[in-house]
């Protein structure tokens, strides 16, 4: 993995992930059977890429490396559902844009865990990120389904600004495709239970859905985005995964005539800009 590549990962993820939100609007099925379906495809993708394509067999785990494994699986179940969750009480716009806050809460707990020092710019991010998320929603009301979505998908985005964290801590002496695997394993554990006495009502259709997620915005993208932190920072990558929202807030127009508002792209704006702008400045 070396750094062209490890960019080249980055990015291909970023685009993938960003179609975690159409896929979650188009599956008409409840937060916890989609987090379930999604983790039970990913597991199924990953052992045929395990027993096909990679040359790197699973490795015998430490108790350490289980236990953050074990935490970095919650950790992404529980993202999944939040975020999943955001996006069917408010829009794919709202759920995304939410999400694209998690840089703001990457840079601040970097800092803090690894002792790395934040640059006043890195401050000036994270204000100005706040400020985009509260012209994000039409009215800052507690009460609407769009702020109350929109407080989903930060809660999704602070969850995977930590599991990037535990990622990049845990990964190094672990081959990518197995950390992957058993995180999703972990979720299958703690979703399926939850959604078993739904299975039953989900159409066949909603299956294909949780399908493409499991397969391409799962199993590829989640296995290029931990691969890719063996060379980068997650500060890097959030940067990175700034540009989700526009394949998000692209297709969700295009397919469910989600038509931003102008207030929401202004919020969009500062939240992506200050994301990239803080990366320039600190390059």
């Amino acid at each position: 993995m070396t750094l062209r590549n490890a960019l080249l990962a980055v990015h291909l993820g970023a685009l993938l992930f960003g179609l975690s939100g159409i896929f979650g609007k188009l599956a008409l099925s409840s937060p916890q059977i989609i987090t379930a379906g999604r983790a039970m495809f990913a597991v199924v993708v990953l052992l045929l890429f395990t027993k096909l394509f990679s040359q790197a067999k699973l490795q015998r785990l430490n108790l350490r490396q289980t236990n953050l494994l074990i935490l970095s699986g919650v950790l992404l179940g529980c993202h999944w559902w939040m975020f999943f969750h955001s996006v069917q009480v408010s829009s794919v716009a709202i759920a995304t844009l939410g999400f694209a806050s998690f840089p703001a809460f990457t840079v601040l707990l970097e800092g803090l865990l690894f002792r790395e020092r934040t640059r006043p710019s890195e401050f000036a991010m994270v204000a100005v990120v706040c400020a985009g998320l509260v012209l994000v929603t039409p009215d800052f009301d507690l009460g609407s389904q769009a702020t109350s979505g929109l407080l989903w998908a930060v809660g999704s985005g602070l969850l995977f600004a930590l599991l990037s964290l535990l990622n990049r801590f845990n990964t190094r002496s672990i081959e990518p495709v197995q950390s992957a695997l058993y995180q999703n394993l972990v979720v299958i554990v703690m979703f399926l239970p939850l959604a078993w006495s739904d299975l039953g009502s989900v159409r066949a259709i909603d299956w294909w859905w949780m399908a493409m997620l499991g397969l391409f915005c799962t199993g590829v993208a989640h296995t290029l985005f931990v691969a890719s932190l063996k060379v980068l920072k997650a500060r890097t990558t959030a940067v990175v995964f700034a540009l989700e929202p526009i394949y998000g807030i692209a297709f969700a127009w295009l397919l469910f005539s989600e038509q931003p508002t102008l207030r929401m792209l202004l919020g969009g704006v500062l939240i992506i800009g200050a994301i990239v702008l803080s990366a320039r400045l600190a390059k």
